[in-house]
């Protein structure tokens, strides 16, 4: 089966966010073709939430799942240790103080 590359992946949820008004961009760019993606939801309050995808080995299910809750610089922090142990990863910065990421929507599991 065909998969999406991450920087394709990356590049629809951006312009999804974008009709849907969201402020949100690119913090740390990683392989375009097969990186992972995290988002972190930052709701301006000095809070925020990492989420990574998950990948279910029985059903084929990949789904959205919380990293890192709590603080921002605790959330960053969480963040930056990903980063350190794949540099290939693409974090993604989603900035609204309704906490609307869009994650839980069809077509972006």
């Amino acid at each position: 089966m065909a998969r999406l590359t991450a920087e394709f992946w990356v590049q629809a949820y951006l312009a999804r966010l974008r009709l849907a008004d969201i402020p949100a961009f690119v913090v740390a760019r990683g392989d375009a073709t097969a990186g992972a993606v995290l988002v972190k939801q930052a709701t301006l309050d000095g809070r925020a939430r990492a989420f990574q995808r998950s990948f279910d080995p029985m059903t084929g299910a990949r789904s959205w799942m919380v990293l890192s809750e709590g603080e921002e610089r605790d959330v960053d922090a969480a963040i930056a240790r990903q980063r350190d142990f794949d540099p290939d990863l693409w974090v993604i910065e989603v900035e609204d103080r309704a906490g609307r990421h869009l994650l839980d929507e069809p077509g972006l599991d």
